[in-house]
């Protein structure tokens, strides 16, 4: 027996319609697939090419603005480091004004991972754009980068 608690079919294909959240899901995961399988050749994933990218700064970063670059709470962005670190694409050090906090390098080799990885990200990134049918990438940048910025209240019962 159903009642008001139920969510009827006919809200089911609703969500799946109009929800926000489930289509930039689809999209981030159908990106990362793309993105993973250029970069398979590499040895880097998606998540590690953005990582060292956001790494790639004239002073090396804490871990912190790091973090809040990808938006990534700090157990997660270190359990992401850990295997750049262990192939020596990325060092982290003690940061000398807080000795609490810690630096995040790119080493020589991930510099050239990095370099490396750029113009495959660069040729799939072109094409990806070109698909986006009536689109402009720049509009589409500012919508999820105003998206990210934004927490819209909750309204609750």
């Amino acid at each position: 027996m159903s009642n008001d608690r139920d969510a009827s079919f006919d809200t089911t294909l609703f969500v799946r319609d109009t929800c926000l959240c489930l289509h930039a899901q689809r999209a981030a995961r159908t990106l990362s697939r793309l993105f993973d399988e250029a970069f398979q050749p590499l040895g880097l994933t998606s998540g590690q090419f953005s990582l060292l990218n956001a790494l790639n700064r004239p002073k090396p970063p804490a871990i912190g603005a790091v973090a809040r670059l990808l938006a990534m709470d700090r157990t997660t962005l270190t359990a992401a480091l850990k295997p750049l670190e262990r192939d020596g694409l990325v060092a982290m050090s003690v940061d000398p004004d807080d000795r609490r906090s810690r630096l995040l390098h790119l080493t020589e080799k991930g510099r050239t991972a990095l370099a490396s990885a750029v113009p495959v990200w660069r040729d799939l990134h072109e094409a990806v754009e070109a698909h986006l049918s009536g689109l402009e990438p720049d509009d589409l940048r500012g919508a999820l980068n105003s998206l990210a910025r934004s927490r819209p209240a909750k309204e609750g019962p």
